[in-house]
């Protein structure tokens, strides 16, 4: 595999052939330069689908997606919510796109362990449970510690449901068990206390109080009827935990602030070992606009290696 700095010495070179007249197509620069840096199992990370896979597949097409290739769901997948053919038909929906997809529980959706037909299994370290007719959607169970290109990475699923109330009176499908019981939470906090309180990122549904984006909140709604159980538990994590990156989807926005960083229909790149975090990010949160052109290119990768945590 290429390091960093051939490849930075490699895209130079053919940016300075390009500006003496030997012209490179960005797709073909795009395209070798991936191959170089031997982008195999990259690891893409989205928000909340509910059912809705056209963006995912438009990404899978964009990217070039393989069975290599996996796609984190930050929750509300939708594959589990009728609990009759309509989930089959968006577990084959979602099955027929390349890769394997990791998928958070949300609050819009049943859990797998109350389904019959999903059974457990291990995965990059961690339990998850799966169906033998979809093995490629796979499910981690909350406080599970999961291994990602070399980064410990804990996973919490679920939250409150704003229209909780408005579901029971419609009819709408409605999960008691949407926010991590007591126990999960005691379970996350055993683990991280066993790792002395140190991981490198957190995938969750929600995110921690002092990071809700007040901005998308439903107008209208009092938000003292909301349950914060589960908001206010996070800040608590956050509050002792070590980290890199947390990455939290259910609020559909697109929000990056401190170390946090919302996802609806977007997509960033969990960072390969040959990238640092802050490096990753600037590498991939724009992949489509940093690689449009050559120029731009090269002025993304000369920022070069971060000095520090990102903040």
């Amino acid at each position: 595999m290429m390091s960093y700095e051939q490849a930075k010495e490699d895209l130079t070179r053919i940016l300075d052939e390009s500006s003496k007249g030997t012209y490179h197509p960005a797709n073909e620069v795009f395209a070798r330069l991936r191959e170089e840096l031997d982008p195999k199992n990259l690891v893409f990370i989205t928000g909340d689908p509910h059912a809705r896979f056209d963006y995912i597949k438009k990404q899978a097409q964009r990217q070039e997606f393989t069975e290599d290739t996996t796609c984190i769901i930050l929750g509300d997948v939708g594959v589990n919510f009728f609990g009759d053919a309509r989930d089959d038909t968006s577990k084959r929906e979602l099955s027929s796109i390349p890769g394997t997809f990791f998928c958070l529980h949300g609050n819009h959706e049943n859990r797998p362990q109350n389904i019959t037909s999903y059974h457990e299994i291990e995965y990059r370290g961690g339990k998850c449970l799966i169906e033998d007719k979809y093995p490629r959607l796979i499910f981690p169970v909350d406080g599970e510690i999961f291994d990602f290109h070399g980064h410990s990475t804990l996973v919490i699923g679920g939250a409150y449901s704003v229209d909780k109330f408005y579901r029971l009176r419609t009819g709408w499908n409605w999960f008691a068990d949407e926010q991590p019981s007591p126990e999960i939470r005691e379970k996350v906090e055993q683990v991280l206390e066993a790792r002395n309180w140190q991981v490198d990122i957190v995938l969750s549904h929600t995110c921690p109080r002092k990071y809700e984006p007040v901005e998308v909140f439903l107008k209208g709604l009092d938000q003292s009827t909301v349950d914060k159980t589960t908001e206010n538990w996070l800040d608590t994590i956050e509050d002792r935990l070590n980290y890199e990156r947390w990455y939290c989807g259910h609020y559909h926005t697109d929000k990056k602030i401190d170390k946090l960083e919302f996802l609806f229909h977007s997509f960033t790149l969990l960072p390969k070992d040959h990238l640092n975090i802050q490096e990753a990010q600037e590498w991939a949160h724009n992949l489509e606009e940093k690689w449009a052109h050559e120029a731009e290119m090269l002025r993304a990768i000369e920022r070069g290696p971060s000095s520090g945590q990102n903040n």
